[in-house]
């Protein structure tokens, strides 16, 4: 059976790339995502302002094509070649998390600090009930 196109014509078996072609592509996926995750990371260090939404749709899009690159392949020993750069990105994922780990724990530290302030200035009396209910 021929394997058909989205416009319905068959497509020809060279075009449907193959495990070893897709793994081929690897290195320069794996690039890109050290790269993102790179940006990220300097970024959040640098307390810039820095679009996370696109930072994770970019980082969703890698991650697909990395999953798409290594689909069908349950050959360990395809991926060996690859094995050092995998785990330099593992560890560019490690320190990114870090990042994000104490970037958010800051946010959630001053959004802390600013309920409390919240709160106290609502409790000075200045906008209790009572004060409303009095008649002069």
């Amino acid at each position: 059976m021929t394997k058909q196109t989205s416009n319905n014509l068959p497509a020809h078996p060279a075009a449907v790339p193959t495990a070893a072609a897709r793994l081929g592509n690897l290195p320069a996926i794996i690039s890109r995502i050290s790269r993102a995750v790179e940006e990220e990371t300097a970024a959040i260090r640098a307390g810039a302002d820095y679009d996370m939404k696109s930072s994770n749709a970019r980082k969703s899009r890698y991650l697909y094509e990395l999953t798409r690159a290594t689909k069908g392949v349950g050959d360990a020993e395809a991926l060996a070649q690859y094995r050092a750069d995998i785990e330099q990105l593992r560890q560019l994922l490690a320190s990114n998390e870090t990042v994000i780990r104490a970037h958010m724990s800051a946010v959630s530290e001053v959004a802390d600090l600013m309920q409390d302030v919240i709160q106290r200035a609502e409790a000075d009396g200045t906008y209790s009930a009572l004060e409303f209910g009095r008649a002069p």
